[in-house]
């Protein structure tokens, strides 16, 4: 994630908006969109930073894209295009969805884990963890690693719960060689 202060400036004009008009989840799922295109898409990325591309033709590019998301968003996207702030479109994003998180109390999570959790699985991690961080509950990303030998590891922010097997193992065999 960045801290970029353009990204900020940005992404704090669009949450006022967001918050004052009522449209905070839309569009944080919007930008949630817009976010993954922008990081995941390669070629998309190459034209909106070439200067051969006119900004005419990033501005068309970008109104085809996402033509179906919010007008703010939508205009906020063109504006960043306009001031040649192209690479600031998924900062931008993710520091919304940042300040969006914060508003709610949720905190974003990924959880490691030796298979995909169940709902009730997920829900109870959310609700052990959130209240371990100080939220009211986690969006959890669930990745699967064949690697672990049981349990799961839990990341939250910059703190990491290691209750996985392999972990375990591995503080056992820390202290019995003190």
């Amino acid at each position: 994630m960045s801290n970029s202060a353009v990204a900020n400036r940005y992404a704090y004009a669009l949450f006022q908006l967001a918050k004052e008009k009522k449209l905070l989840e839309p569009m944080e799922e919007e930008l949630r969109v817009v976010r993954e295109v922008v990081s995941g898409n390669t070629g998309l990325n190459t034209v909106l930073k070439s200067p051969k591309v006119s900004k005419q033709d990033k501005e068309q590019l970008i109104k085809k894209a996402f033509s179906a998301v919010n007008p703010y968003v939508l205009n906020t996207l063109l504006i960043l295009i306009d001031r040649h702030r192209e690479d600031e479109i998924a900062q931008v994003a993710d520091q919304f969805i940042t300040l969006a998180n914060e508003e709610k109390g949720i905190a974003e999570a990924t959880v490691v884990s030796t298979r995909l959790l169940t709902e009730e699985e997920s829900k109870a991690l959310s609700s052990t963890f959130a209240a371990k961080v100080g939220k009211k509950s986690l969006r959890i990303e669930n990745k699967v690693d064949s690697n672990l030998l049981g349990g799961v590891k839990v990341r939250i922010g910059n703190r990491i719960f290691d209750g996985s097997l392999k972990g375990k193992l591995e503080r056992l065999e820390r202290q019995l060689l003190r």
